[in-house]
């Protein structure tokens, strides 16, 4: 498929409607003078996930897909980058010959957007949450000194702490309900859905700290606040 050719893609996820990306995408295609480029958003669950790549018309040319679609889209990807792999999730799928192509960006955006920012991430770091987006921060941080992991179910974090033994990295689990570590983490980065780390609004927070909260409808959450 040629840059000329009409091309459809779209972000996948449930829910997806507060998903800013159809917005970015499209005026991104027209920046290019992609004027036939179409970008949606549909809504797809866990399950139904292979069946829509198998019924994906010949010009879809690849998805986003966000939660809770990170870690289904490696079961169902064909092949895979060295990146997705370690990381143990994605948020890319590309069309290859008649195949999909997994990729992790995830990790590049976090990175990318902290170092916009100037804010070091060698120090003491936290994390909130164990999902598929927690799995990329621990990419991107690979120099912090020490991880944190604040989750709401310690039962729910083998995934995790298997990315962080692909990854060479220790990490200390914790709960949310024990909001200690965060008195010493010069970076926070919050990986909730909104409305999850409310609680932790009311900490005593001190100026030199850093939130990145990747939860941006409605924005700003209580925790950025």
């Amino acid at each position: 498929m040629s840059l000329t050719d009409a091309a459809r893609a779209a972000v996948l996820g449930l829910p997806v409607g507060h998903s800013l990306s159809p917005i970015l995408h499209r005026a991104a295609y027209r920046a290019l003078g992609l004027n036939d480029w179409q970008y949606d958003a549909i809504e797809c669950a866990e399950p139904d996930l292979a069946g829509l790549l198998a019924r994906s018309s010949a010009q879809t040319i690849g998805y986003s897909c966000t939660m809770p679609l990170k870690r289904e889209v490696l079961r169902v990807a064909d092949t895979l980058t060295d990146e997705a792999r370690a990381i143990g999730a994605g948020n890319t799928l590309l069309r290859e010959g008649s195949g999909w192509h997994a990729d992790n960006t995830d990790w590049i955006g976090i990175r990318a957007a902290l170092a916009n920012r100037m804010v070091p991430s060698t120090g003491a770091v936290v994390v909130l949450g164990a999902g598929g987006t927690a799995q990329a921060v621990l990419a991107a941080l690979r120099q912090a000194e020490q991880v944190t992991v604040l989750v709401r179910d310690l039962n729910r974090t083998d995934e995790l702490s298997a990315t962080a033994e692909r990854l060479g990295r220790t990490i200390r689990l914790g709960l949310l309900s024990d909001a200690t570590p965060l008195a010493d983490a010069s970076v926070i980065v919050s990986t909730l859905p909104p409305g999850a780390a409310d609680a932790l609004a009311g900490n005593a927070w001190r100026a030199e700290q850093a939130l990145l909260d990747v939860a941006y409808h409605p924005w700003p959450t209580a925790l950025a606040s």
